[in-house]
């Protein structure tokens, strides 16, 4: 394992679980949660789709151990994590992280979180419900990512990214 990659892949599961609390919009059972998606793209560009599942994963686990999250963090965030890194991996482009995030949380995860609603945690839902609320989360954790790694791209101080590459 590359000690750069663990520490920073830490730092992040150490955000994103420590601002679950503090950053979310509820979504009926949902809660969606915009830090988990700027985490998942910076995950998928800077360390890979492996780290970016095992940060969503852990993240997830946390933040319900702590109660602040919802079994629906699960699907969600992994699915977008790994389609996130799989399409930055592929073709080296932060648009396809970003597009990656979008479809992979939005669209696949928001379906996956389905069958958890109802018969998990009992909810009534139809199965493209979770749809448009994911969908929005992950478009603001998306628009975030953009901006960070724009201004990072331009102050190209951060020499420890280049090193986590």
């Amino acid at each position: 394992m590359d000690n750069k990659k663990l520490t920073f892949s830490a730092l992040l599961i150490a955000l994103g679980t420590m601002t679950g609390h503090l950053i979310y919009i509820p979504v009926g059972v949902a809660k969606a949660f915009p830090v988990q998606h700027l985490i998942n793209i910076l995950s998928a560009v800077l360390l890979g789709p492996a780290y970016t599942v095992w940060n969503a994963f852990a993240i997830s686990l946390l933040r319900n151990m702590l109660g602040t999250g919802s079994l629906l963090a699960f699907p969600g965030s992994m699915i977008g994590a790994l389609i996130a890194g799989l399409l930055y991996q592929k073709f080296k482009s932060k648009g396809w992280a970003l597009v990656g995030e979008l479809i992979g949380t939005g669209l696949l995860g928001a379906v996956a979180a389905y069958p958890i609603a109802r018969f998990l945690m009992g909810s009534g839902s139809t199965v493209f419900f979770f749809v448009i609320p994911f969908s929005l989360s992950a478009a603001g954790g998306a628009v975030i990512a953009y901006l960070f790694l724009k201004a990072v791209e331009k102050a190209d101080s951060l020499s420890f990214i280049e090193d986590l590459n």
